[in-house]
């Protein structure tokens, strides 16, 4: 684990963020839930090439978020298979506490609707149309 992602890591599990990235002392961060943050720093055009991020929970959709934002190395305290399987034939070095089949509902009822929404993806530019199409639905 390379120092950037050691330090993303410490503070995530030292706060209250949800998300950690981190490059050369350069650091991105948020408290929100989901794949919000990730969405509007891509929105954003913010350069995130060959940071490290640090996450509290990656599911499918995430990873390919992550594909997208040009990220280096993910650690996630939890993880689904699919998405280890996503950042690992795209490049991105994983580490992990907790590797589940996939990712939950907040009530536990199902699958996240992020995770559901990607299940057939096959690219990261058809996740990215997946996950906006999903979260028109939830509004």
């Amino acid at each position: 684990m390379d120092s950037d992602l050691m330090k993303a890591k410490e503070l995530l599990l030292n706060s209250n963020h949800t998300c950690v990235l981190m490059k050369d002392g350069k650091c991105y961060f948020s408290d929100h839930r989901g794949v919000k943050p990730l969405l509007q720093w891509l929105d954003d055009g913010i350069d995130l090439r060959d940071f490290a991020a640090a996450d509290k929970v990656v599911g499918k959709a995430a990873a390919y978020l992550y594909v997208l934002l040009g990220v280096k190395a993910v650690y996630a305290r939890v993880i689904s298979s699919p998405s280890i399987a996503v950042l690992e034939e795209h490049g991105i070095s994983v580490f992990f506490e907790t590797k589940v089949d996939a990712i939950r509902n907040r009530t536990n009822t199902g699958l996240c609707p992020m995770e559901q929404a990607v299940k057939t993806a096959q690219s990261p530019q058809e996740a990215l149309i997946m996950v906006r199409q999903a979260l028109e639905k939830l509004k």
